[in-house]
């Protein structure tokens, strides 16, 4: 299941670790990451590239660029690997890995501990993520959050979201019943425990149209520009980009084929999915994919686009809502000059 990332407290973690001593320890640039004259690799270089949650349809363009052959194509052996015990963000800040998903959100803070994690590409365009609730619990809006029981991971940004919306209907987030369910499943939970809880439709919306499970759905995105940010992103290092700029390049000219693979080819996407990670369940990852498809590149000119009115526009929402201790450097979070 794609659930909504638990990211300020798993962050926190992984900052203190990559503070305390985790360490910038970068990979040393080596030979294997040069390009001969002519712009084929001169032999293969072994990338480490860390998921942020368990295998699912955001990251099907990752297993296309593995599995048909286009990172190799690059000289590239990649290695897609799941998030390790310090959490994604520390170990591609520590050059534990070269490349790793991530979020708007979480990049965002990190930025502000002087965390040096850059963002490379937005693998979905626009937020499809939202607040989801059994259609029998009559939620057809923010004001319709009051006296009903929500279930989170314990995150502030959380109730900073809720009030924000609900704050534009005139609604009070008091009234909103918070309980921490941590990784429990969404449709045990709302059965039993919840009424409502943060999810990722292409993930959990879908899986509950398969089940006949009917959801109310309420987009984060559409209470504000600000809530429109990019989650998830690929990220790398501030010192990857200094030291081997064509490495980077090389793993985006891939992905980016990779993720046009799967928007061009929605159904042998998920097939090629489904092989790689045989435990997903082959009816949800067909359905994911198709609905998720056209949304990996949207409205953008590109697959991975990023503006800078977005990060800035969330940056200063977080600010704004005492989310930061700091502002960032917006235009130093992200980067586009490694597209294709």
């Amino acid at each position: 299941m794609i659930k909504h990332p638990r990211w300020l407290a798993l962050l926190i973690c992984s900052l203190l670790l990559f503070t305390a001593g985790c360490g910038n320890v970068q990979k040393e640039a080596s030979n294997e990451g040069e390009q001969s004259p002519a712009g084929s690799p001169a032999q293969q270089s072994d990338v480490t590239l860390m998921l942020d949650w368990t295998a699912n349809t955001n990251h099907t363009g990752l297993y296309a660029a593995r599995d048909l052959g286009y990172y190799e194509e690059e000289g590239l052996n990649v290695s897609i690997v799941q998030p390790g015990a310090g959490g994604t963000d520390a170990m591609v800040a520590a050059g534990q890995a070269e490349f790793g998903v991530s979020y708007q959100e979480s990049v965002t803070l990190a930025r502000t501990q002087d965390v040096p994690l850059v963002s490379i590409a937005a693998v979905i365009q626009h937020n499809t993520s939202g607040f989801a609730a059994p259609v029998d619990r009559n939620m057809k809006t923010a004001a319709d959050f009051e006296g009903k029981k929500y279930g989170g991971w314990g995150s502030p940004v959380e109730e900073a979201v809720m009030k924000s919306m609900m704050d534009q209907e005139g609604a009070d987030v008091s009234k909103v019943q918070m309980i921490n369910l941590g990784d429990a499943d969404y449709f045990t939970a709302v059965k039993r425990d919840i009424d409502f809880a943060w999810i990722f439709y292409a993930w959990t919306g879908i899986e509950a149209e398969l089940r006949g499970e009917p959801l109310d759905m309420i987009y984060v995105k559409d209470y504000s520009e600000a809530l429109d940010y990019y989650t998830p992103v690929l990220v790398t290092s501030e010192d990857l980009i200094a030291q081997q700029p064509e490495l980077v390049k090389a793993f985006m000219r891939a992905t980016a084929k990779g993720y046009q693979y799967a928007i061009d080819q929605p159904e042998a996407a998920a097939a090629l999915l489904s092989k790689a990670v045989p435990e997903l369940d082959q009816e949800l990852v067909l359905a994911s994919q198709k609905w998720l498809s056209p949304k990996y590149q949207d409205d953008a000119a590109r697959w991975g686009e990023q503006k800078a009115e977005v990060w800035k526009g969330y940056a200063d929402w977080m600010f704004e809502r005492e989310l930061l201790d700091k502002q960032i450097e917006a235009d130093q979070a992200f980067t586009n000059d490694f597209l294709p």
